[in-house]
C-alpha cells in the first residue's frame, strides 16, 4: 500500500494562516501578504514584515459567498449591488466594521475594507481557510512588498522582497503573473447618507463602471473626513532608483541636454567617471536604433499603448528597471484620460517619493 501523502499547498497555506503565520498569495491585482484577519498578533506580523505603520489599514479578503454581515454592519443595498456586479474581482468596499472584528485590520478605524479576489488560487485559499474557521475566515492582506515600494505581480517578486524570511515564517503560493497588475479600486460606502459613494483609490474598475451599477457617479477625490485606505499616501509604489515623471516632449528635450541635465533635475550629482546611465520608459514604440540600447548614456524602453496592458506590466517593468543598475528612471507621464487614471495615480505616487 502506498502511504505517501500528496503535498497540498492550499491546505498547507490554510493551516499556516490558522497557526497565525504569514502566507503570500496571488490575486488578479497583485500578490498579497496575508494573515488571519481575526488574529491581532498575526496581523501585527504583516505590519512588522512590511515595515508598515500600524495606523495604515489593510484589506480583508473573503471567499465567494461570504457572509458580509459577519465583517460589517449597516450594510447598504448599494454594497450588495456592487458585489453582484463585480465580485469576485478587483473592487474593495469600505463599510462600517462589525464590533467583534479586531481594529488592527482597520488601522484603529471604525471602518473595514472588504474584497473577494477573482484569482483561482486566492479563491481556493480563502475557501479552505474559511472552512477551518466555521465558514467565516478572512485574510487580511496588503501587497506583499516592503511598505511604500513597488508591488509584486509574480511569486519571485515576493521571494526577492522577503528573502530574509524562511518558509516557516512566510509561505509563498505560486499563481503566475497577476492579470490586472495594479491594486483594486477602493470605494467608500460607509458615509452614503452624508457624502455618497467616494472613490478612494482608482483601479481596474472605473468610476464609470461603478456609476453604471449605482446610477450615480462616485466622488473621485477623498475629503478630509474620508477613511484612511491602503495606497493613499502621497508617496507610494516607488522603486529604489529615483524616478522622474515627464511628458514625452519634456523627455525629448532633456535627452537633448544630456544625462547630466536629467541627474541634476533628479537632485543627483555627476561623478568624475562620467558613467551615469538613465533609463527612459515611453508609451508606444521608439526608434528601432534606440530600443533597449544605450544611446549617449540613455537606454530607451517601450511600454504598451493600451492602458489595461500598461497597468498589467507596470510593476514588473519598474522592478526590471530597478534592477538594471540605472542612476535614474525617466518615465513618460500617461495621457490625461479617464482610462489612464489608475496608472496615473500609481506613477504620480511613485515619483512623489523622490520629489522635495
Amino acid at each position: 500500500m502506498n502511504t505517501r501523502t500528496t503535498y497540498d499547498p492550499i491546505h498547507q497555506a490554510a493551516q499556516q494562516l490558522l497557526a497565525g503565520r504569514l502566507v503570500a498569495f496571488p490575486t488578479e491585482t497583485v500578490y498579497g501578504l496575508g494573515a488571519d484577519a481575526e488574529n491581532p498578533e498575526a496581523v501585527a506580523r504583516i505590519y512588522t514584515a512590511k515595515g508598515r505603520p500600524s495606523n495604515h489599514p489593510v484589506i480583508v479578503h473573503v471567499a465567494p459567498g461570504a457572509d458580509l454581515s459577519y465583517w460589517a454592519k449597516n450594510i447598504p443595498d448599494e454594497a450588495h449591488a456592487l458585489i453582484r456586479a463585480f465580485w469576485p474581482g478587483p473592487l474593495t468596499l469600505i463599510l462600517e466594521r462589525a464590533d467583534h472584528i479586531p481594529a488592527q485590520v482597520s488601522g484603529g478605524q471604525t471602518t473595514i475594507g472588504l474584497r473577494c479576489p477573482a484569482h483561482p488560487v486566492a479563491r481556493q485559499l480563502l475557501a479552505a481557510f474559511s472552512a477551518l474557521k466555521n465558514g467565516n475566515g478572512g485574510v487580511a492582506a496588503p501587497s506583499a512588498n516592503k511598505f511604500g515600494q513597488v508591488s509584486p505581480t509574480q511569486a519571485s517578486h515576493v521571494r526577492e522582497e522577503f528573502a530574509d524570511l524562511g518558509e516557516a515564517d512566510l509561505l509563498v503560493l505560486e499563481g503566475g503573473s497577476s492579470e490586472v497588475g495594479i491594486e483594486s479600486t477602493i470605494l467608500d460606502l460607509s458615509r452614503l447618507e452624508s457624502v455618497g459613494p467616494v472613490l478612494l483609490r482608482p483601479g481596474h474598475i472605473s468610476a464609470t463602471d461603478i456609476a453604471g451599477v449605482l446610477g450615480v457617479m462616485p466622488r473621485e477625490h477623498a475629503d478630509a473626513a474620508a477613511p484612511k485606505v491602503s495606497g493613499s499616501l502621497k508617496a507610494h509604489y516607488a522603486p529604489h532608483t529615483p524616478l522622474l515623471l515627464r511628458s514625452r516632449a519634456d523627455i525629448d528635450r532633456l535627452v537633448g541636454l544630456g544625462v547630466d541635465a536629467v541627474l541634476s533635475l533628479a537632485g543627483l550629482g555627476s561623478t568624475p567617471s562620467g558613467n551615469q546611465h538613465v533609463a527612459i520608459l515611453v508609451i508606444g514604440p521608439v526608434a528601432s536604433d534606440l530600443t533597449g540600447k544605450s544611446n549617449a548614456g540613455f537606454t530607451w524602453m517601450s511600454a504598451a499603448e493600451d492602458p489595461v496592458v500598461y497597468a498589467r506590466d507596470l510593476y514588473a517593468n519598474l522592478r526590471r528597471l530597478d534592477l538594471g543598475g540605472f542612476d535614474c528612471l525617466l518615465v513618460q507621464a500617461p495621457p490625461e484620460e479617464a482610462a489612464w487614471h489608475a496608472v496615473q495615480d500609481r506613477l504620480k505616487r511613485a515619483a512623489a517619493a523622490f520629489s522635495s
